[in-house]
């Protein structure tokens, strides 16, 4: 039976950890062990934790005098890890029933996949939603290659973390997430792993990850967004460069791909009315790759400003219908 591991970090989250702990004892078909970090939280997280481990021995608990942060709580949490395969899962997250079973079947099944993932749903308070396959991936279970998934990303981040199980060995081969991409760093991890192993999808929901206003990534601007994901590349190919192919090819292909996503929000603030951000997003383009300018994104938005919000407006729903009516 495969052993895994799974890090849960905790900081202020307390009041969740007992639910999201809950969802891993109750998976089944593998050997389990919980390992607790709390970061020095000033809620009752060390209280919640030691209830947690005196209720079951696989549950362990290490706690921190001062607060390190969440990229050395991270790391640590790597560093501490010794089954088969991890699992790194904020306390505010919870796994949904035989996601363990069918990540470490997948990986025993192929030796070469270093990294599985799959569906999610998120909630928000009451509300339940689950989140579309990322386009390109279609139905069904998949085996990828790291190139494959490279560019399904598309300069995004693909994957929801709560979803993730890796090969340890791998993992403590790449080592541990970078200390300034405290925005993006998940999204470098997985394109780290894509660079060395293939990578495996699971077309089932496999966790349940929570927003909320406390989320660290509620704090970003998309400005800032961009700036950390172009970071992550730029990390990303500075450690991998030794076992990627046209290494500068692969460079100039993210920034574009960059540059567009910010045209699509820049349009996307026009037509919600946030002008200002949809011009400063617009800028922001222009600084990532020149090359935007010209490209169908960009022209499209050229138009609905010479248009004016207000006869976009009246014009958007026959524009939508178009749409969709191509995509069929």
């Amino acid at each position: 039976m495969s052993s895994i591991d799974v890090v849960i970090p905790c900081y202020r989250y307390g009041h969740f950890l007992r639910d999201c702990v809950q969802t891993v004892l109750t998976q089944s078909g593998v050997t389990l062990r919980v390992l607790i970090i709390d970061d020095a939280s000033p809620d009752n997280t060390a209280e919640v934790a030691q209830e947690l481990a005196r209720e079951d021995p696989r549950v362990n608990v290490l706690k921190h005098a001062s607060n390190r942060g969440h990229i050395a709580t991270f790391n640590e949490g790597i560093t501490w890890a010794a089954a088969d395969y991890m699992v790194l899962l904020s306390a505010d997250d919870c796994l949904l029933p035989g996601a363990l079973t069918r990540s470490a079947r997948l990986m025993d099944d192929y030796p070469s996949v270093g990294l599985v993932f799959g569906r999610a749903i998120v909630q928000e308070g009451d509300r339940r939603e689950v989140v579309a396959t990322p386009p390109g991936l279609g139905p069904g279970t998949r085996i990828l290659s790291g190139i494959e998934f490279i560019h399904l990303s598309r300069a995004k981040n693909i994957v929801l973390a709560p979803t993730v199980v890796v090969r340890t060995s791998l993992q403590k081969q790449l080592g541990g997430y970078s200390a300034q991409l405290t925005h993006s760093g998940d999204m470098e991890m997985w394109l780290r792993f894509a660079a060395h192993a293939e990578i495996g999808f699971i077309d089932q929901a496999q966790a349940v990850y929570r927003r909320h206003t406390a989320n660290m990534s509620t704090t970003y601007s998309p400005e800032q967004d961009l700036a950390q994901r172009k970071e992550a590349f730029e990390v990303f190919l500075g450690s991998c460069a030794p076992v990627l192919a046209n290494i500068d090819d692969l460079r100039a292909w993210f920034v574009h791909e960059l540059a567009l996503d910010a045209v699509r929000s820049a349009s996307r603030a026009f037509n919600e009315g946030a002008t200002g951000l949809s011009e400063r997003l617009c800028d922001a383009a222009l600084k990532i790759d020149p090359r935007v300018e010209g490209t169908p994104p960009w022209l499209a938005l050229a138009c609905k400003r010479r248009l004016g919000r207000r006869a976009w407006q009246i014009l958007q729903p026959a524009a939508d219908r178009v749409r969709q009516m191509l995509v069929r």
